[in-house]
């Protein structure tokens, strides 16, 4: 999280630790008596998976050949190596600011046709989360207030945009890649 002073605070190791452990009580509780360690370690891995980083790879990717073909290379290669080091978020709120407001807007615009719901997932989670730990697990997805709290939240701040088409795309995630470091 970037504080008003350009400073950056982390997550705490308690924070991490609390997030951890709710997913593992949650799992827990979504096995009750057919408890394996194989049916464990895969809901684990399923519900702890933060939704922001799963949508994140394909959406630098719509974001690279969104450049690409528009014959700007340099921007595709800034997207590229930018968001090895950078939040893709933060690139594209400077985008907002530096881009024509056209091309801006076709970016946005194609981006919800062409790209997962990255941009609101993580404009939701900025939002509704004041602590540095940044992220929106399938665990936290799973619970209905906070697909309604989502579905609220795009009619407000993207009413251009089919909030129920936006959950249908938070909704099919495991379909999406993620990067491979």
């Amino acid at each position: 999280m970037q504080l008003a002073d350009g400073n950056v605070k982390y997550p705490d190791l308690e924070q991490i630790i609390e997030k951890e452990n709710e997913v593992i009580r949650f799992v827990i509780d979504k096995l009750k008596d057919g408890f394996s360690l194989e049916a464990f370690k895969k809901l684990y891995v399923y519900f702890s998976t933060d939704l922001c980083d799963a949508t994140e790879f394909d959406f630098i990717t719509y974001l690279y050949l969104f450049f690409t073909d528009k014959e700007l290379p340099h921007m595709a290669e800034l997207v590229k190596w930018g968001t090895l080091r950078l939040v893709t978020y933060d690139l594209v709120k400077e985008f907002k600011n530096t881009l024509k407001k056209s091309l801006y807007a076709e970016l946005v615009e194609q981006a919800f046709e062409k790209a997962p719901p990255y941009l609101q997932l993580y404009s939701f989670v900025m939002h509704n989360k004041r602590s540095p730990l940044h992220c929106l697990t399938a665990m936290e997805w799973d619970n209905v207030e906070t697909v309604r709290s989502f579905k609220d939240y795009v009619e407000l701040h993207y009413s251009e945009l089919k909030s129920t088409i936006l959950i249908g795309q938070v909704n099919a995630w495991p379909n999406y890649r993620r990067k491979v470091y």
